[in-house]
Formats: C-alpha cells, structure tokens, sequence
C-alpha cells in the first residue's frame, strides 16, 4: 500500500494487523480520484470506516484541508495514527475510535458539512443505505460534496436518496464502487 499521487506520492502505508480490513486496491483508488478529482483546493473529508487511513491520506495528499478518521477497531486506529505520522499529515486531521453510526451523531452534533465522504465498511456487515440516509438528512454532504461507497458487488444501492443522487456505479472484480453527490434539483 502507498500513496498514489500528491504531495505524499510514493510514501508506504502500512496495512492494519490481521486479516479484518479490506485495504483499498490502487485500481479502485485511482479510479475513485479520477472521479472526484484527481486533486483538491481545500475542503473536509470523512473518513468512516477507516481501516488504515489510506483513503483519507489520498484525499490529504491531493489537497483536502483536513480529513476525520473513524474506526471501532484499536489496531485500526494505531495503524492511522502511524501513517498519518509517516505522512507528516497528523495537524490536518481528527482520528476517533467510535462505530459509523454514533460517529455520525457526534458529527451531526457538532454541525459538520464534508465534500467527500469515504464509506468501505466491512463487506458482511454492510449499513450502507441506512448510513447514506442519515447523512442526507442531516444535510452532512455539501452542495458540491462527493459520496464514495466500497461494497461487494453483490450490494445493488439505490439510484437516489433524498437530494443524493447516484452519478456513477461500477464493479472491480469482487468490489463494488458507487459515487454519489448533491441532485442537480437541490
């Protein structure tokens, strides 16, 4: 694992321990920052299921602000602080130990709005439409915000929630990869 581009390009990531993250393959990484970017002017990332921190140190490394880290696992969490360490990137972000839903209810609280939103959480234990529901309606998306889930590709998410609108869907071997952002109506 590295980083692919930006001002940490080439730097190692360490995995987390164990075989219970799924990291990110740098196909599916490159083509998510083709979407969404490829590189940023500032803005406020979400991280929320974090694993090692690889998506979210991508989303630095281009040029986000700042990027809040979340995952329930302690291995998870080392591993993130370690590579934001290694990347220097450690002032430009929050790293929380918590599980998605109250992290969204800590962060609704604290009335955030992000541009990306990075959502790979574990592949069995998928909430991912009621996780998008939540962030519609507390309005946590920007208007000009992205979405970007990781899933199975046996996980069909819907078209539209709300003011989220699909804008582009595709399958990576075993990996799924949705895009959201704000409906053009809103």
């Amino acid at each position: 694992m590295r980083v692919i581009s930006g001002t940490c390009k080439g730097r190692p990531l360490k995995a987390v321990p164990g075989n219970q993250t799924r990291p990110t393959t740098d196909k599916v990484k490159e083509t998510i920052f083709n979407v969404i970017g490829p590189y940023f002017t500032g803005g406020l990332g979400l991280d929320l299921f974090a694993g090692s921190g690889g998506l979210g140190i991508e989303a630095l490394s281009r040029g986000l602000d700042k990027v809040i880290f979340v995952d329930r696992d302690m291995k998870a969490i080392q591993t993130i602080k370690g590579n934001l360490a290694l990347c220097r990137l450690d002032e430009r972000s929050e790293v929380f130990r918590n599980d998605a839903e109250r992290a969204l209810k800590a962060i609704i609280k604290r009335e955030l709005q992000f541009t990306y939103i990075f959502l790979d959480p574990p592949y069995n234990k998928q909430k991912l439409h009621l996780l998008l529901q939540i962030i519609e309606e507390n309005k946590l998306l920007c208007k000009e915000g992205f979405i970007i889930c990781e899933h199975g590709v046996d996980v069909k998410l819907p078209i539209e929630i709300g003011s989220i609108l699909q804008r582009k869907s595709d399958d990576f071997g075993s990996i799924g990869l949705t895009i959201y952002t704000k409906s053009d109506r809103n």
